[in-house]
């Protein structure tokens, strides 16, 4: 399973200490921030993932800036890229349900537990079918 990571410089600190939970479970690319600068813009990462999800396009994405929403804003803006901001297990696991999401935008002040358990959601639950899988078709960009 591949996860597509990035960050700002206010998701910095989470995004790394994501990758080092994860590295042995996952292959992960990192999309950066590779490095701390406090005047880095979300916008950057969020092409360098969008540009990875395109040759990856079966990967989750996990994207971490200030409030999440610069990068949940970004990463919906493509093709084929259904995120959400997460804030809990459960919100994730339905989103993941319902709504077939394969990213998750998250603030740079969630917890790394609480991130943790909301990417192992976001890869361990099934879409379901369905009328769930026909209401995605019926809006899915063409």
């Amino acid at each position: 399973m591949l996860i597509i990571l990035g960050s700002d410089h206010a998701g910095f600190e989470l995004k790394e200490e994501i990758k080092l939970s994860l590295e042995n479970q996952y292959d992960i690319v990192d999309c950066g921030a590779l490095s701390f600068d406090k005047n880095d813009d979300f916008s950057k990462y969020v092409m360098l993932m969008r540009d990875n999800f395109d040759k990856n396009p079966t990967a989750f994405i996990v994207a971490v800036c200030g409030s999440g929403v610069g990068m949940n804003i970004g990463l919906n803006k493509h093709l084929g890229i259904r995120c959400i901001l997460g804030h809990s297990e459960e919100e994730v696991i339905k989103a993941r349900q319902h709504n077939a999401i394969n990213a998750l935008s998250l603030s740079g002040s969630t917890s790394i537990d609480d991130a943790i358990r909301m990417i192992n959601a976001l890869i361990s639950t099934k879409s379901l079918s369905g009328k769930y899988k026909r209401r995605m078709d019926e809006i899915e960009i063409k």
